[in-house]
């Protein structure tokens, strides 16, 4: 098929669905069922980009069994097909989904943040608001397009935002609770559809966004929520700091200023107009000339992540459990790393980090 024509058809294939593994299992699940179910399809299923990119997207946008996530593995199944169905699609239907996934929510404190309450010291958990900036879309400082940092007339960094555009924001990511709950206070506990908003509990306060934008007052959950995210998806930022995140993840820890810049290019415009499409990207990352041509110094390719390392070793020999088990104990032990088992919402390690 040639490399293009391989991509091409890894991105007509749908995802193989982890929580439908889950379920076809004895109740209840555990998270070894999870890891096993994770281990079979990397293994063995038809959808190996996707699979691939939705391990990368998971480092990115991380939520992780190391917390009380741990009781709910088929949570933390539909929460890997939720990364795996959107791998291919649009940056701003990612930001979306994650948004409003209860793992998410749970885990940086987004489900039942509640507006403001004076009388009862109460203010908008800010959680969310701080790391979807700082590590999901735009990061800390503003960036060229090559990813190199901008400075002012003084030589230093400019920052992407200030505490009133947290506090903004996480006003934003009020009224939030479990989907199908019968009130705010009142949680279903599902942890399989996305969220649902109860207005009584969302700040409707005009709230500060990025560069000067601002929500007017009265609007509603949703709505602030999307003038909210399409705040930050059009941020000029997001383009060269996905871009570099997912080179490393794929590629080199240590890409050029040009290689950010060529596929940061790919993501604020596909080619015909659309800007955050993530199929678009990842062509742009595995056919760049800087992917394809060998590594011409020892700065360039990258250090393959531990749990890479094994899969590649096992799909190398047609590896297979004859019982259709993958059951290793204490594998992000062993490993320093595990499907969705980040230590921290840091990732296994950060994108400066050099071993």
């Amino acid at each position: 098929l040639g490399y293009g024509g391989w991509i091409d058809a890894q991105l007509a294939v749908p995802a193989t669905r982890q929580l439908a593994l889950l379920r076809a299992l004895p109740q209840p699940n555990t998270q070894a069922d999870r890891q096993s179910a994770w281990f079979a399809t990397v293994l063995d299923g038809r959808d190996q980009l996707r699979q691939r990119m939705a391990l990368a997207l998971g480092e990115i946008f991380v939520v992780s069994e190391v917390s009380g996530l741990n009781q709910y593995p088929q949570a933390l199944a539909y929460y890997h097909d939720l990364l795996a169905d959107d791998a291919f699609g649009n940056f701003r239907r990612l930001m979306e989904d994650v948004t409003l996934s209860p793992e998410m929510g749970y885990y940086l404190s987004m489900l039942g943040n509640r507006r403001s309450d004076a009388a009862h010291h109460i203010r908008p958990d800010e959680n969310y608001a701080r790391e979807l900036m700082q590590l999901f879309t735009i990061g800390l400082v503003q960036l060229n397009p090559d990813g190199s940092v901008k400075t002012d007339g003084g030589g230093q960094p400019i920052p992407t935002y200030d505490q009133p555009v947290v506090e903004g924001f996480a006003q934003v990511y009020t009224g939030w609770s479990f989907g199908g709950s019968a009130a705010f206070e009142q949680p279903s506990f599902d942890w399989l559809q996305p969220m649902q908003p109860f207005e009584a509990y969302h700040d409707t306060g005009a709230k500060t966004l990025l560069d000067g934008a601002v929500v007017a007052a009265g609007g509603s959950a949703r709505a602030d929520l999307a003038q909210a995210l399409d705040n930050v998806f059009h941020h000029p930022n997001v383009g060269p700091f996905i871009a570099r995140q997912l080179i490393q993840r794929f590629v080199s820890s240590n890409p050029s200023a040009a290689y950010v810049r060529r596929v940061a290019a790919a993501f604020d415009d596909d080619g015909h107009g659309v800007r955050g499409n993530l199929g678009a990207v990842v062509r742009a990352v595995l056919l760049d000339h800087e992917a394809r041509d060998p590594p011409a110094t020892d700065s360039q390719g990258k250090v393959k992540e531990p749990l890479l390392r094994l899969t590649a070793l096992w799909r190398a020999y047609d590896a297979a459990a004859a019982n259709g088990r993958y059951d290793i104990a204490a594998l992000g032990t062993l490993l320093g790393q595990a499907p969705l088992q980040s230590p921290s919402v840091f990732n296994f390690f950060r994108p400066d980090y050099a071993p």
